[in-house]
């Protein structure tokens, strides 16, 4: 099965996790194959990498020559673009890093904008500016509790989007809340993410969904059901989703999004499976049965 038919784009915040040698990649696979590897499964990741640092311009063009032309990856703007004082004032920047990236042509979209918590509809003109000003498709996040509470600030963020058909990315952290563990992995995740309710919208053909997983995959399920059934609705309207799937510490995320992906064919028959890697997974042991 060609992931170019897909009607989907499935995927996890990066590929780069060697604990998916456990059952995902060959056990003697090298880091550096990763990528080759996990564009034979899935047909998107996060861009999480680009928000921490630029890319070289060597890294740049390995990408170009390992993910196939179908591949999305939506690269997140570096933090000091979203994170750093005007919006207005960071848009040479922001268009140079479109620049740097624009050898991997439509691999890279959306675009993402992740904002801070602190940015506020008392900066909403700052986001309206930028976005009248990008010239690459894009999606954003936001995390401020005023974009949460369904009154006029919301729906103003909401006009100001749905307008320009800019989708705005659901984040869905309600299953790792849910874990009461008290282990440092699942803390260090829990105080990382912020908790927000899900808002899932359809501004445009792509709606952008992520995910955030509990480390035990069968205590997904109950949050996982309204997402088939959206993303299936979302399909069968002729739209075309983005889903990243992510657990705590990541080491499950494959097996997680893999798991999404099987259960979405139960509502649609007519979806194929996902490739599997010449290895086939240990897939028991993760609860995938």
């Amino acid at each position: 099965m060609s992931l170019s038919l897909l009607p989907y784009h499935l995927g996890c915040p990066s590929w780069s996790e060697p604990a998916w040698r456990d059952y995902l990649y060959p056990a003697d696979a090298s880091t550096s194959d990763f990528l080759g590897l996990y564009t034979q499964v899935f047909n998107a990741v996060e861009g999480n990498t680009t928000f921490y640092a630029r890319p070289a311009q060597a890294v740049i063009e390995r990408w170009v020559r390992v993910m196939p032309p179908h591949f999305r990856f939506t690269a997140k703007f570096p933090r000091d673009i979203s994170h750093d004082g005007d919006l207005r004032e960071q848009l040479e920047a922001a268009i140079a890093f479109t620049r740097l990236l624009a050898p991997l042509g439509e691999r890279v979209a959306p675009y993402w904008l992740q904002l801070p918590a602190s940015f506020g509809p008392h900066r909403l003109a700052e986001l309206d500016r930028f976005l009248d000003q990008i010239e690459v498709p894009i999606a954003v996040e936001v995390r401020h509790d005023a974009f949460f509470a369904r009154g006029d600030e919301e729906r103003q963020l909401n006009r100001l989007l749905h307008g320009r058909a800019i989708e705005r990315i659901c984040l869905d952290p309600r299953a790792l809340f849910s874990c009461t563990s008290r282990e440092p992995r699942i803390l260090e995740a829990q105080a990382k993410k912020p908790r927000v309710p899900p808002r899932p919208t359809a501004f445009s053909a792509h709606p952008q969904v992520r995910f955030i997983g509990h480390p035990e995959l069968e205590a997904n399920e109950p949050f996982l059901v309204p997402w088939l059934d959206k993303v299936a609705g979302w399909i069968e309207q002729g739209l075309c989703p983005y889903v990243f799937l992510h657990t705590a510490d990541n080491r499950l995320a494959a097996a997680l999004a893999q798991r999404f992906h099987e259960r979405l064919r139960e509502r649609l028959p007519g979806l194929p499976p996902l490739p599997e890697l010449p290895r086939a997974p240990e897939v028991e042991q993760l609860g995938l049965l």
